[in-house]
Formats: C-alpha cells, structure tokens, sequence
C-alpha cells in the first residue's frame, strides 16, 4: 500500500536519523512554532515568496522516523539545551508534546537482507501514513554521513537493483536503501547529508516510475553558504583566485563520524564542488575536517583566499564562520520538506533542480552561485503559487 493518501492536507515527515541533534532540534521548532512559543527565523519558507505557494503549514506536518539510537528525545533535548543549542525554556515547555512525538519512532531494520530490510522501512512509512491519515510522506536523510557507495552494476538499472536487493546482496549504503524504500512506498526523500542516498541511475529511474520527487545533497549550512556568494563575487569582477584553503573543527556527533576517512573524504569532496562550479577552474588549497570534541554541537570554519587583481597586484581575503550546526539546519529540514511535499502534490517527479539553493552537491544541473540559485528558488515559488490558482479556479 503507498505511503500516501489525498484530501486531509496532513504531511508526515519522516526522519532518518531521528534521534540525531538535527532531527530533534527540527521536531522542537516545529512543536514551538505550532504552540506560538517560537519564531520563524532561519526558515526560507516563512518569506514572502513563498507566501502564495500553499505549502503545508507547521500545524499539519506529522513527525515519525527511524534510528540504530534509543535515546529519548526528551533526554536529548536536555543536552541540547544544556550545550546551547535548544532553549532551555522551549525544551522544559514542551516536554509533554515531545515525549507525545516519540511515540511515533521505530528501531531502524536490524540488517542482513537488504531486500527485507528495504520492505521493512516501506511497511512502516505505509503504517505511519495509515495511522495518521496522512496526504503523503517526505522522508528526510538526517542521519550520519558515510563514505560513497562502492561500483556494482545493478546500480545503473532499477530492474537489476530490484533483483539484487530480492536476494539480500548489501549493494546500497544505508542511505540509498532507505531512499529505494522511499520511492518504492510512494515517499518524496530529501537527502541532507553528502552519503549516496538518490544519487544513482537505478533511484532515478525508480522515482520516475513512481512518479516521486527527491532533492539533495548535503545541506549547506555555514562555510559553504559564505562560498556560495564570495566565489561569484570574484568571479563577476575578474579577480582570479590562486587559493581558497579552509579548515573547519566540529565537535559532536558530526565531528565524531567525520573523522572517519570514508565519511570525511565525501564531504570534503561536497563542500570543494562549489568553488569549482563557480569559479571555473579549482584553485589551489584544499578542505581540512577536524574533530574538536570540545565544540559540541558548534562548529568553526577558518577560510584564506588569495587572489590577484589588476596589473597583479596580489591581494588576500580572511573570514570565520562560527555557527550552531542543528540550528543552521533544523529550518531547512523543514522547509525542504514542505516544497517536496508541495512538489509532490502537483505531480512533480525525479530530482527538484529547483532546491540547489538548499545544497552543496544539488541534484541535476542547477547552478551553484547562491544569487542564482535564489531566482531560481522565487521562480519555483511562483509556479507552485500558480499551480494552486489553477487548481482553485478548475475547482
């Protein structure tokens, strides 16, 4: 049975990762913003482009999801307040409505049959959708980042994928199976992190065929955002960069997992791509990734650019981006999830090119100049705008 149904204006979020600091900091601010205790600062969707889109609001977006973890939330919010992240006065006010979320978490499949595992995760979002009498799902990948799926030809073609996902062959990372099992329950999937997850010929086929949407990858947050608008800065004014060398210290959880050679090589490799999208060329330096268990949930970013301008003359550009990364992210969750969920409602399918302004690593051949992806975003706003003025005046 597909995870979706028609008519209630219900849309369920499923959360990969659901205990993680994101997650949780996400399920907060949407239970403060509903209870009128909170802003919407942070949140792209709360501006006036996106006024006439008809999005699902705050109050209609149900929480469910998926973790290896079995810390309650109530608990990590706590901590989260305790480290800075989440006021402490929301965590304690609305302990209540929290601990009411969580009923609607489930321990991730065990593992050792991908295929069953697969069926497992799509049973669970049908239940979910099911219980809540939901209009449909968005699944969001919030979980820990891991190194880049490893060749095998049964992920070029869905078909073969199928088959080997029938005969248990672990062939998918654990982002990519749970966006198979996404596609395959009906789901749009927001991939938020740099793993695989949708980006490959097989998911892509699979969402055209189930007429799904799905965005990503890797959402961007801090020092990449900054990137995203110097780079075409130097661009536009003909100043060649000779180097852009960044070094960036998280603590937590993400410092923990991307200390790991696999996970950190997939990042690096997403937070280098801007540069050379917008610049042209690649210019000297590089990407460091450090843990600083220290930090906690805050992360640092120390960026050096060199460039030359006219006649030579050899200048320099310094910059610190200090930020909380739940904080940063917790809002895009929420707006990537109402225009995928938007998107799917009027039968949009395969990669939203439209969402770029939301990543690093965009999906399709989006441009990765943040003005650019700006226009492209209000241009997207409007035409889910005009899509529901068609539908109204139809009706």
């Amino acid at each position: 049975m597909p995870a979706q149904k028609t008519g209630t204006g219900r849309t369920g979020v499923w959360l990969i990762g659901a205990r993680g600091s994101v997650a949780i900091t996400t399920v907060v601010g949407a239970l403060a913003i509903r209870a009128r205790l909170a802003g919407t600062g942070g949140m792209v969707t709360a501006l006036e482009p996106f006024a006439e889109a008809d999005l699902p609001g705050i109050d209609e977006l149900v929480f469910g999801g998926h973790d290896v973890a079995d810390v309650p939330w109530g608990k990590k919010a706590e901590a989260l307040a305790e480290a800075g992240v989440l006021p402490a006065r929301l965590v304690k006010a609305l302990a209540a409505d929290l601990a009411e979320a969580e009923r609607e978490l489930v321990p991730a499949p065990a593992g050792g049959h991908a295929g069953r595992d697969a069926e497992q995760i799509a049973a669970d979002l049908a239940a979910f959708a099911e219980c809540h009498d939901l209009e449909r799902v968005v699944v969001v990948h919030v979980a820990s980042t891991e190194q880049a799926a490893a060749p095998h030809p049964a992920l070029s073609d869905a078909d073969a994928l199928a088959a080997a996902l029938k005969a248990g062959e672990a062939v998918l990372p654990a982002s990519s199976l749970y966006a198979w099992a996404a596609m395959s329950a009906g789901c749009g999937f927001v991939d938020f992190t740099p793993s695989t997850g949708a980006r490959l010929p097989a998911l892509a086929q699979l969402a055209e065929r189930q007429r799904v949407p799905y965005a990503g990858r890797d959402g961007k947050t801090g020092e990449t955002l900054v990137k995203s608008v110097l780079a075409p800065m130097f661009a536009c004014r003909n100043l060649r960069v000779g180097s852009w060398s960044s070094v960036n210290l998280l603590g937590g959880g993400d410092g923990a997992t991307l200390s790991e050679p696999g996970a950190n090589a997939a990042k690096t490799a997403s937070k280098t791509e801007v540069l050379e999208a917008t610049l042209g060329y690649l210019p000297e330096g590089g990407v460091r990734i450090e843990e600083v268990p220290d930090l906690g949930d805050a992360k640092t970013a120390w960026d050096l650019v060199t460039f030359t301008g006219f006649l030579g003359a050899r200048m320099r550009l310094d910059f610190t981006w200090s930020g909380i990364d739940s904080a940063l992210a917790a809002p895009l969750v929420l707006d990537l999830a109402r225009l995928t969920a938007r998107a799917h409602q009027i039968g949009r399918t395969g990669a939203l090119h439209e969402l770029a302004f939301f990543f690093k690593d965009p999906h399709g051949h989006a441009p990765h100049d943040l003005p650019s992806q700006w226009q492209q975003l209000c241009a997207f706003a409007t035409d889910l705008a005009a899509s529901s003025a068609s539908a109204t005046v139809h009706a």
